[in-house]
């Protein structure tokens, strides 16, 4: 199986997390943006003060592949006003697909009003400048029960609210890939997890960020129906071979 139209590369680390400099920073971007073009993967992820520029690199070589950028991340409590200016001015810079963190913290206190509140005027933002919208759920901080429950109520409000051509445009995707988990757990997509979120979150499509390691495992996700794997060792599946890193 051809992977790399699921595949979304991913650079995420600021340069406090990674020990470079913000040069070197960029730098990494730079080859993560033109290693995407090279091998013709589906998308950039990456941090919003670099959409502007990746944007123009991509642009420049008339390639397909899109950006996208993570909006109130990686904890998720921005407020909403702070997640949908953030949002807009990737939008501005030219973004194709925004993945917010939802307030997960909020729900998991039961505040499901904010969460409705940033779930829909997130979306909507979106959708109406024809972007594709991505709601980070954090399984690594939620149970079983709660992943079922907040995608449930994404797909009952995607329903309520969006028309079913917007559906496709409108992921549940599992993890930032930055949550500290404890006694060596995992932080990112698990199948057990994959699994109830594709039945939960239906007929809105699954994003699995981090944890995919393998060929295989992506190609496992691929088959049980995740629409887009987050990884930020995209040549390296693609290649059948195995990641080293933890995203």
């Amino acid at each position: 199986m051809d992977i790399r139209k699921y595949l979304d590369s991913t650079y995420l680390k600021l340069a406090s997390q990674s020990g470079l400099t913000e040069e070197q920073t960029f730098e990494e971007v730079k080859k993560l943006t033109n290693e995407a073009i090279d091998n013709q993967f589906y998308l950039v992820m990456i941090r919003p003060e670099y959409v502007k520029k990746v944007k123009e690199m991509i642009h420049s070589v008339n390639s397909d592949v899109k950006v996208g950028t993570v909006i109130g991340f990686h904890e998720g409590n921005y407020s909403i006003d702070e997640k949908l200016t953030e949002a807009q001015k990737a939008i501005e810079d030219g973004v194709d697909e925004l993945d917010y963190v939802i307030n997960y913290e909020a729900f998991k206190k039961g505040d499901i009003d904010l969460v409705k509140q940033e779930f829909i005027s997130g979306t909507i933002l979106g959708l109406k400048a024809s972007k594709v919208v991505k709601w980070i759920i954090e399984i690594a901080a939620l149970s079983d029960e709660q992943i079922k429950s907040i995608c449930y109520y994404f797909s009952t409000w995607a329903q309520e609210t969006f028309n079913k051509d917007d559906f496709g445009k409108i992921f549940v995707k599992s993890s930032t890939g930055f949550y500290q988990t404890e006694d060596g757990k995992p932080n990112g997509a698990t199948f057990p997890a994959i699994e109830i979120m594709l039945n939960y979150s239906k007929p809105l499509p699954v994003k699995a960020a981090g944890g995919v390691r393998t060929y295989d495992e992506a190609v496992k996700m691929i088959e049980m129906g995740v629409k887009r794997i987050g990884t930020s060792s995209a040549k390296s599946l693609s290649e059948k071979g195995d990641s080293k890193n933890s995203y």
